[in-house]
Protein backbone atom coordinates (compact mmCIF):
# COMPACT_ATOMS: atom_id res chain seq x y z
CA UNK A 1 0.00 0.00 0.00
CA UNK A 2 2.78 2.36 1.02
CA UNK A 3 4.21 1.45 -2.20
CA UNK A 4 1.38 2.15 -4.02
CA UNK A 5 0.55 5.61 -2.56
CA UNK A 6 4.14 6.64 -3.17
CA UNK A 7 2.97 5.65 -6.91
CA UNK A 8 0.37 8.01 -7.03
CA UNK A 9 2.14 10.62 -5.86
CA UNK A 10 5.11 10.27 -8.09
CA UNK A 11 1.98 10.20 -10.66
CA UNK A 12 0.17 13.49 -9.76
CA UNK A 13 3.60 15.04 -9.01
CA UNK A 14 4.86 14.19 -12.65
CA UNK A 15 1.50 15.59 -13.97
CA UNK A 16 1.45 18.71 -12.42
CA UNK A 17 5.05 19.58 -13.94
CA UNK A 18 3.31 18.41 -17.43
CA UNK A 19 0.62 21.10 -16.40
CA UNK A 20 2.91 23.65 -15.21
CA UNK A 21 5.23 23.25 -18.30
CA UNK A 22 2.60 23.50 -20.95
CA UNK A 23 1.25 26.61 -18.55
CA UNK A 24 4.79 28.21 -18.78
CA UNK A 25 5.19 27.57 -22.60
CA UNK A 26 1.47 29.32 -23.74
CA UNK A 27 2.46 32.00 -21.53
CA UNK A 28 5.81 32.64 -23.02
CA UNK A 29 4.38 32.20 -26.56
CA UNK A 30 1.50 34.71 -25.50
CA UNK A 31 4.36 37.31 -24.08
CA UNK A 32 6.14 36.54 -27.31
CA UNK A 33 2.79 37.42 -30.03
CA UNK A 34 2.33 40.39 -27.42
CA UNK A 35 5.74 41.56 -27.53
CA UNK A 36 5.66 41.13 -31.32
CA UNK A 37 2.96 43.25 -30.79
CA UNK A 38 4.03 45.85 -28.57
CA UNK A 39 7.57 46.32 -30.34
CA UNK A 40 4.83 47.60 -33.58
CA UNK A 41 3.30 50.26 -31.77
CA UNK A 42 6.42 51.40 -30.54
CA UNK A 43 7.86 51.45 -33.55
CA UNK A 44 4.84 52.88 -34.93
CA UNK A 45 4.70 55.57 -31.90
CA UNK A 46 8.45 56.88 -33.23
CA UNK A 47 8.11 56.64 -36.77
CA UNK A 48 10.91 54.27 -37.01
CA UNK A 49 9.82 52.35 -39.73
CA UNK A 50 7.67 55.06 -41.72
CA UNK A 51 9.27 57.72 -43.78
CA UNK A 52 7.70 60.90 -45.25
CA UNK A 53 4.11 61.40 -46.51
CA UNK A 54 3.18 57.08 -44.54
CA UNK A 55 4.42 58.62 -41.50
CA UNK A 56 2.15 61.80 -41.43
CA UNK A 57 -0.58 59.65 -42.44
CA UNK A 58 0.40 57.11 -39.52
CA UNK A 59 0.86 59.74 -36.92
CA UNK A 60 -2.53 61.65 -37.74
CA UNK A 61 -4.06 58.44 -37.15
CA UNK A 62 -2.74 57.61 -34.02
CA UNK A 63 -3.68 61.20 -32.68
CA UNK A 64 -7.13 61.16 -34.21
CA UNK A 65 -8.20 57.68 -34.04
CA UNK A 66 -6.22 55.98 -31.93
CA UNK A 67 -8.62 52.63 -32.17
CA UNK A 68 -8.17 52.74 -35.56
CA UNK A 69 -4.48 52.87 -35.32
CA UNK A 70 -4.66 49.96 -33.13
CA UNK A 71 -6.37 47.92 -35.38
CA UNK A 72 -4.62 48.81 -38.36
CA UNK A 73 -1.11 48.07 -36.89
CA UNK A 74 -2.52 44.11 -36.67
CA UNK A 75 -3.04 44.03 -40.45
CA UNK A 76 -0.38 42.33 -42.35
CA UNK A 77 2.60 44.72 -43.36
CA UNK A 78 2.18 45.04 -46.89
CA UNK A 79 -1.18 47.01 -46.18
CA UNK A 80 -0.25 48.97 -43.82
CA UNK A 81 0.57 52.34 -45.93
CA UNK A 82 -2.32 51.95 -47.66
CA UNK A 83 -5.10 51.29 -44.87
CA UNK A 84 -2.82 54.36 -42.77
CA UNK A 85 -3.75 56.70 -45.70
CA UNK A 86 -7.37 55.41 -46.05
CA UNK A 87 -7.98 55.88 -42.48
CA UNK A 88 -6.18 59.65 -42.36
CA UNK A 89 -8.25 60.71 -45.06
CA UNK A 90 -11.17 59.55 -42.93
CA UNK A 91 -9.98 61.35 -40.37
CA UNK A 92 -9.74 64.43 -41.94
CA UNK A 93 -13.28 64.36 -43.85
CA UNK A 94 -14.24 63.47 -39.62
CA UNK A 95 -12.74 66.51 -38.10
CA UNK A 96 -13.93 69.39 -40.47
CA UNK A 97 -17.63 69.57 -39.14
CA UNK A 98 -15.54 69.95 -35.74
CA UNK A 99 -12.72 72.53 -36.66
CA UNK A 100 -14.88 75.03 -39.15
CA UNK A 101 -17.36 78.01 -37.54
CA UNK A 102 -19.11 78.09 -40.84
CA UNK A 103 -20.45 75.63 -42.95
CA UNK A 104 -19.63 77.86 -45.65
CA UNK A 105 -16.17 76.97 -44.63
CA UNK A 106 -16.91 73.33 -44.22
CA UNK A 107 -18.03 72.69 -47.71
CA UNK A 108 -15.26 74.60 -49.29
CA UNK A 109 -13.10 71.76 -47.14
CA UNK A 110 -15.50 68.97 -48.54
CA UNK A 111 -14.84 70.49 -52.16
CA UNK A 112 -11.19 70.33 -52.01
CA UNK A 113 -11.44 66.77 -51.04
CA UNK A 114 -13.49 65.77 -53.92
CA UNK A 115 -11.63 67.63 -56.31
CA UNK A 116 -8.64 65.60 -54.21
CA UNK A 117 -9.98 62.35 -55.13
CA UNK A 118 -11.44 63.73 -59.11
CA UNK A 119 -7.14 64.40 -59.56
CA UNK A 120 -5.95 61.32 -57.57
CA UNK A 121 -8.06 59.50 -60.62
CA UNK A 122 -6.52 61.73 -63.09
CA UNK A 123 -3.20 60.36 -62.20
CA UNK A 124 -2.34 63.66 -60.86
CA UNK A 125 -1.92 64.19 -56.96
CA UNK A 126 -1.31 67.07 -55.45
CA UNK A 127 1.41 67.63 -53.40
CA UNK A 128 -0.39 67.11 -50.22
CA UNK A 129 0.70 63.91 -48.00
CA UNK A 130 -2.25 61.88 -47.90
CA UNK A 131 -3.56 62.56 -51.46
CA UNK A 132 -0.22 61.12 -52.31
CA UNK A 133 -0.37 58.05 -50.27
CA UNK A 134 -4.31 57.52 -51.57
CA UNK A 135 -2.71 57.93 -54.88
CA UNK A 136 -0.59 54.93 -54.10
CA UNK A 137 -2.61 52.70 -52.55
CA UNK A 138 -5.65 53.61 -55.32
CA UNK A 139 -2.82 52.63 -58.14
CA UNK A 140 -1.71 49.49 -55.93
CA UNK A 141 -5.29 47.83 -55.50
CA UNK A 142 -7.96 49.36 -57.97
CA UNK A 143 -9.67 51.23 -55.56
CA UNK A 144 -13.34 51.95 -56.21
CA UNK A 145 -13.39 55.78 -56.71
CA UNK A 146 -17.14 55.25 -55.40
CA UNK A 147 -17.03 54.70 -51.77
CA UNK A 148 -14.48 57.74 -51.70
CA UNK A 149 -17.05 59.77 -52.91
CA UNK A 150 -19.26 58.31 -50.95
CA UNK A 151 -17.69 59.04 -47.86
CA UNK A 152 -17.30 62.72 -49.15
CA UNK A 153 -20.85 63.58 -50.16
CA UNK A 154 -22.36 62.24 -46.62
CA UNK A 155 -20.45 63.60 -44.21
CA UNK A 156 -20.73 66.86 -46.56
CA UNK A 157 -24.47 66.40 -45.31
CA UNK A 158 -23.72 65.61 -41.81
CA UNK A 159 -22.34 69.50 -42.10
CA UNK A 160 -26.14 70.68 -41.24
CA UNK A 161 -26.23 69.29 -37.89
CA UNK A 162 -29.62 68.81 -37.39
CA UNK A 163 -30.66 65.63 -35.39
CA UNK A 164 -31.72 62.35 -37.08
CA UNK A 165 -35.46 61.91 -37.73
CA UNK A 166 -35.16 58.43 -36.99
CA UNK A 167 -32.75 55.25 -36.80
CA UNK A 168 -33.16 54.57 -40.50
CA UNK A 169 -31.29 57.89 -41.11
CA UNK A 170 -28.59 57.49 -38.74
CA UNK A 171 -28.08 54.17 -40.46
CA UNK A 172 -28.58 55.91 -43.74
CA UNK A 173 -25.31 57.54 -42.59
CA UNK A 174 -23.02 54.86 -41.12
CA UNK A 175 -23.88 52.53 -43.85
CA UNK A 176 -22.17 55.55 -46.46
CA UNK A 177 -19.51 57.34 -43.99
CA UNK A 178 -18.37 53.81 -41.92
CA UNK A 179 -19.48 50.93 -44.19
CA UNK A 180 -17.87 52.24 -47.41
CA UNK A 181 -14.74 52.82 -45.60
CA UNK A 182 -14.62 48.96 -44.63
CA UNK A 183 -14.95 48.10 -48.30
CA UNK A 184 -12.37 50.28 -49.26
CA UNK A 185 -10.48 48.60 -46.96
CA UNK A 186 -11.68 44.99 -48.40
CA UNK A 187 -10.51 45.75 -51.20
CA UNK A 188 -6.86 46.71 -50.11
CA UNK A 189 -6.82 43.03 -48.57
CA UNK A 190 -7.96 41.67 -52.43
CA UNK A 191 -11.34 40.52 -50.82
CA UNK A 192 -14.11 40.31 -53.11
CA UNK A 193 -16.95 37.83 -51.19
CA UNK A 194 -20.57 39.29 -51.39
CA UNK A 195 -20.60 37.59 -47.64
CA UNK A 196 -17.92 39.31 -46.62
CA UNK A 197 -19.86 43.27 -47.81
CA UNK A 198 -22.62 42.32 -46.48
CA UNK A 199 -21.15 41.82 -43.25
CA UNK A 200 -18.84 44.92 -43.67
CA UNK A 201 -22.26 46.63 -43.76
CA UNK A 202 -23.87 46.09 -40.77
CA UNK A 203 -20.49 46.35 -39.39
CA UNK A 204 -20.59 50.35 -40.58
CA UNK A 205 -23.77 50.91 -39.17
CA UNK A 206 -23.58 49.05 -35.48
CA UNK A 207 -19.64 51.75 -35.60
CA UNK A 208 -22.02 54.69 -36.83
CA UNK A 209 -24.87 54.10 -34.61
CA UNK A 210 -22.26 53.28 -31.30
CA UNK A 211 -19.87 56.60 -32.77
CA UNK A 212 -23.04 58.79 -32.34
CA UNK A 213 -23.17 57.59 -28.96
CA UNK A 214 -19.86 57.97 -27.73
CA UNK A 215 -19.96 61.25 -29.24
CA UNK A 216 -23.32 62.43 -27.24
CA UNK A 217 -21.87 63.98 -23.84
CA UNK A 218 -19.13 66.22 -26.64
CA UNK A 219 -22.21 67.47 -28.61
CA UNK A 220 -24.15 68.10 -25.70
CA UNK A 221 -21.65 70.60 -24.31
CA UNK A 222 -21.63 72.16 -27.62
CA UNK A 223 -25.54 72.27 -27.48
CA UNK A 224 -26.10 69.54 -30.08
CA UNK A 225 -27.91 66.36 -30.17
CA UNK A 226 -27.92 64.04 -33.51
CA UNK A 227 -29.70 60.86 -31.24
CA UNK A 228 -32.68 59.71 -33.33
CA UNK A 229 -35.79 61.86 -32.71
CA UNK A 230 -38.36 59.46 -33.25
CA UNK A 231 -37.07 56.96 -30.27
CA UNK A 232 -36.66 59.93 -28.48
CA UNK A 233 -40.12 61.10 -28.65
CA UNK A 234 -41.08 57.92 -27.84
CA UNK A 235 -39.49 57.75 -24.36
CA UNK A 236 -40.93 61.68 -23.79
CA UNK A 237 -37.38 63.09 -23.63
CA UNK A 238 -36.23 66.28 -24.90
CA UNK A 239 -32.71 67.73 -27.30
CA UNK A 240 -32.59 69.98 -23.73
CA UNK A 241 -33.00 67.25 -21.32
CA UNK A 242 -29.44 65.67 -23.25
CA UNK A 243 -27.92 69.00 -23.15
CA UNK A 244 -28.48 69.51 -19.72
CA UNK A 245 -27.27 66.35 -18.86
CA UNK A 246 -30.03 64.91 -17.02
CA UNK A 247 -29.89 60.89 -16.37
CA UNK A 248 -33.23 60.02 -15.56
CA UNK A 249 -34.50 56.64 -16.82
CA UNK A 250 -36.59 57.78 -19.79
CA UNK A 251 -32.93 59.09 -20.96
CA UNK A 252 -31.59 55.49 -20.32
CA UNK A 253 -33.95 53.81 -22.25
CA UNK A 254 -33.32 55.95 -25.39
CA UNK A 255 -29.86 54.58 -25.35
CA UNK A 256 -30.59 51.60 -24.80
CA UNK A 257 -33.05 51.39 -27.52
CA UNK A 258 -30.40 52.96 -30.13
CA UNK A 259 -27.57 50.76 -28.13
CA UNK A 260 -29.74 47.74 -29.17
CA UNK A 261 -29.74 48.64 -33.00
CA UNK A 262 -25.74 48.63 -32.78
CA UNK A 263 -25.71 45.20 -31.08
CA UNK A 264 -28.60 43.74 -33.89
CA UNK A 265 -26.18 44.99 -36.43
CA UNK A 266 -23.44 43.00 -35.05
CA UNK A 267 -25.01 40.09 -34.70
CA UNK A 268 -26.58 39.70 -38.24
CA UNK A 269 -22.71 40.64 -39.18
CA UNK A 270 -21.74 37.64 -37.29
CA UNK A 271 -24.60 35.89 -39.10
CA UNK A 272 -21.85 35.41 -42.04
CA UNK A 273 -19.10 34.27 -40.46
CA UNK A 274 -18.99 31.38 -41.51
CA UNK A 275 -18.88 32.40 -45.63
CA UNK A 276 -16.63 35.59 -44.91
CA UNK A 277 -12.88 34.22 -45.52
CA UNK A 278 -10.61 34.44 -43.10
CA UNK A 279 -8.76 36.98 -44.88
CA UNK A 280 -11.20 39.58 -44.69
CA UNK A 281 -11.46 39.46 -40.50
CA UNK A 282 -8.41 41.91 -39.94
CA UNK A 283 -10.97 44.87 -41.93
CA UNK A 284 -13.63 43.31 -39.22
CA UNK A 285 -11.39 44.40 -35.97
CA UNK A 286 -13.49 47.23 -34.99
CA UNK A 287 -15.68 44.99 -33.94
CA UNK A 288 -13.59 44.64 -30.43
CA UNK A 289 -14.16 48.42 -29.57
CA UNK A 290 -17.38 48.19 -30.51
CA UNK A 291 -18.66 45.24 -28.49
CA UNK A 292 -16.13 47.19 -25.85
CA UNK A 293 -18.20 49.92 -25.14
CA UNK A 294 -21.75 48.45 -25.70
CA UNK A 295 -20.52 46.09 -22.91
CA UNK A 296 -19.38 48.78 -20.75
CA UNK A 297 -22.54 51.24 -21.35
CA UNK A 298 -24.79 48.09 -20.30
CA UNK A 299 -23.30 47.58 -16.95
CA UNK A 300 -23.58 51.40 -16.08
CA UNK A 301 -27.12 51.05 -16.92
CA UNK A 302 -27.32 53.04 -20.49
CA UNK A 303 -26.31 55.87 -18.58
CA UNK A 304 -24.40 58.06 -21.58
CA UNK A 305 -22.99 60.22 -19.85
CA UNK A 306 -20.77 58.33 -17.04
CA UNK A 307 -17.57 58.86 -16.40
CA UNK A 308 -16.30 55.80 -17.01
CA UNK A 309 -17.42 55.76 -20.56
CA UNK A 310 -15.02 58.38 -21.56
CA UNK A 311 -11.78 56.00 -20.27
CA UNK A 312 -9.65 54.10 -22.25
CA UNK A 313 -9.77 50.49 -22.11
CA UNK A 314 -6.24 50.17 -21.16
CA UNK A 315 -6.83 46.20 -22.09
CA UNK A 316 -7.84 47.00 -25.45
CA UNK A 317 -4.39 46.29 -27.33
CA UNK A 318 -4.75 42.48 -25.87
CA UNK A 319 -8.44 42.06 -26.98
CA UNK A 320 -7.53 43.10 -30.59
CA UNK A 321 -4.53 41.13 -30.85
CA UNK A 322 -6.71 38.19 -29.35
CA UNK A 323 -9.38 38.64 -31.87
CA UNK A 324 -6.83 38.64 -34.82
CA UNK A 325 -4.74 36.00 -33.72
CA UNK A 326 -8.27 33.63 -33.71
CA UNK A 327 -9.33 35.20 -36.81
CA UNK A 328 -12.49 36.21 -35.57
CA UNK A 329 -14.83 39.21 -35.48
Amino acid sequence: KVGTCADFAMVLAAVACARSARVLRNALLIKGRIGHVVEKVRAANTGATAPGHQQYCLQLVRNRDYEGFLSSLLLPPEFHSSVFALRAFNVELAQVQDLVTQKTIGLMRMQYWKQMIEDIYNDNPPPQPIAIELWKAVKKHKLTKRWFLRIIDEREKNLNENAYRNIKELESYAENAQSSLIYLVLEVLGVKNIHADHAASHIGKAQGIVTCLRATPYHCRRRNVYLPLDICLLHGVSQEDFIRGKREKNLRDVVFDVASQAHVHLEHARSFCKNVPSKACPAFLQTVVLDDYLDRIRKVDFDVFHPSLQKTNTMLPFYLYIRSWRKIY
